[in-house]
């Protein structure tokens, strides 16, 4: 499968410990392209915000768990044939992505959505406007009317901004911010949009027992404050 990498072992608590289901090992699906979501750090590994997330997740759960990276557009596919266990990529919740995969509650609240220009004057509303494919802010995009210019990954989207083909681009705030912190010839714009539920972790359908262990997981870390704590580290957004 195309660009389906398998990463090191996060955690092997105790084979006696693992999912009594039928995952002897739950395999993390994520896109490692996103920061501080999730990246490929310089030996190789997933990185970021999901990552240690997931590693703590699967430890609470009691879960042997490896991590994986796809390509963002094909993600959900891969997930419903089962080349791994879940989604934990920055993926919003949604109706529509509802109707082919359940989610886990969610573990960030909505992450305001922003636009990075090369100038403060551009008109959002009538020009044309870069979005990575299949996201929540290509889909906010086509429904305002804005022509959408649709990219594979997120570097993509900053690129056309800054070679002239799209005014600007629409993404998380997280992503954004630190490009536009490090890039003196490009900006970020004052409005923000709000889209989605929430970012939470993609489980097929016929996994309910495995959505469960990590939704009471997650639960766990909102009751005790690590996860407000892990969200305030990597300045992801709102806590709970």
């Amino acid at each position: 499968m195309k660009n389906l990498v398998l990463t090191t072992a996060a955690i092997a608590l105790s084979a006696g410990m693992a999912f009594a289901g039928s995952h002897s090992v739950v395999r993390m699906g994520t896109e490692g392209a996103y920061p501080p979501y999730n990246y490929i750090d310089d030996n190789g590994e997933v990185a970021g915000f999901e990552r240690e997330l997931g590693d703590e997740l699967c430890a609470r759960a009691e879960l042997t768990c490896e991590w994986v990276t796809n390509d963002w557009d094909s993600i959900i596919p891969n997930l419903v044939s089962g080349n791994y266990d879940t989604i934990i990529a920055g993926m919003s919740i949604t109706d529509e992505r509802k109707e082919k995969i359940d989610f886990t509650t969610n573990y960030t609240q909505p992450d305001p959505s922003a636009y990075l220009a090369m100038s403060a004057d551009v008109d959002v509303a009538g020009g044309v406007i870069a979005a990575q494919a299949s996201t929540i802010q290509a889909s906010y995009i086509a429904e305002m009317g804005a022509t959408l210019l649709e990219f594979a990954t997120p570097e993509e989207t900053i690129a056309a901004v800054r070679n002239g083909e799209a005014d600007a681009v629409l993404a998380d705030a997280a992503y954004l911010g630190p490009i536009a912190a490090e890039s003196a010839d490009m900006v970020m714009l004052e409005q923000t949009v709000l889209i989605g539920g929430g970012v939470g972790m993609g489980i097929r359908k016929s996994d309910s027992e495995l959505r469960d262990k990590f939704s009471a997981a997650i639960n766990s870390m909102k009751a005790d404050g690590s996860l407000n704590a892990l969200i305030a580290k990597y300045e992801i957004g709102e806590p709970f």
